[in-house]
């Protein structure tokens, strides 16, 4: 792996580490307000300043990994077994199951804008932790699908597939024993940019007032509560640091993808 992978990997540690101590390193209550205190500029008692409430911004970051990982982590996982299972019977069977799964099925999801279709999801839903997941688990689990159906599609063809076909085994134990286990690297590194588009997204919600209702602190919250020339021009630290904090978490996630792709590919390892 290069050495972008290590920073990614020493990035996403960091934030992942912040998010399971958050309340050891935070050092003011996320929603303790003090309005004699508003965009108060960062000091030795704000990190990183305070907001137009007067809360404290370095704390209200730490919290914010805490919610971003955990959205990114759920809508991963949850988006990755749906569409390994899913993709896995499109590509084993084939035929008509193929043609509905992925001709038909795929297609529909796949016309719509993900990011227009999860606002249209959560707008309907309503705002909350869960009903964010679920947009985003709605609209991400067609790439893992499509990635895991053309691995099954390569790797039911291979000749230990055919001599187990050959000896009699189930069509089962043919899938998860033999073709699953040589057809997942690809969803290893999907999983890791999944991340990263599963944090920017749960941003995005946010920032439009559809994911996590206030006082919550979300990162994405956090940048709509910034917005205002006046605000970018007299305290820039409101916007800023949550805005680098988005911005390090999807690259290190982008970075860390990137890596276990060349890693797992052995035609770039080689070049």
């Amino acid at each position: 792996m290069n050495r972008l992978t290590y920073i990614g990997l020493a990035i996403a540690a960091i934030f992942i580490l912040t998010a399971i101590f958050a309340p050891f390193i935070a050092t003011q209550d996320v929603t303790a307000q003090d309005l004699f205190m508003r965009y108060a500029a960062p000091s030795a008692r704000h990190w990183f300043g305070t907001d137009a409430l007067g809360r404290d911004v370095f704390s209200r970051v730490v919290y914010g990994a805490r919610i971003s990982l955990e959205v990114g982590i759920i809508v991963v996982t949850v988006s990755a077994v749906i569409g390994i299972f899913i993709g896995a019977i499109a590509g084993f069977y084939g035929g008509l199951v193929d043609k509905i799964l992925s001709g038909y099925i795929f297609n529909v999801f796949l016309a719509f804008p993900g990011l227009l279709l999860a606002i249209a999801l959560v707008a309907f839903l309503g705002a909350g932790l869960g009903k964010l997941i679920l947009a985003l688990c709605v609209i991400g689990w067609v790439g893992y699908a499509r990635v895991m159906r053309g691995q099954v599609l390569k790797v039911r063809e291979y000749d230990f597939v055919q001599a187990a076909r050959a000896l009699g085994a189930s069509n089962m134990r043919i899938l998860f024993t033999h073709i699953l286990p040589n057809a997942i690297q690809p969803l290893i590194v999907q999983a890791s940019l999944g991340m990263a588009g599963a944090v920017l997204a749960e941003a995005s919600l946010s920032f439009l007032g559809l994911g996590i209702p206030p006082p919550a602190p979300s990162w994405g919250t956090m940048i709509e509560e910034a917005r205002g020339i006046d605000i970018l021009y007299n305290a820039p630290h409101v916007l800023f640091f949550p805005g680098i904090a988005i911005a390090l978490t999807v690259l290190a996630f982008n970075f860390i993808g990137d890596g276990l792709r060349e890693y797992l590919d052995p035609k770039q390892r080689q070049r």
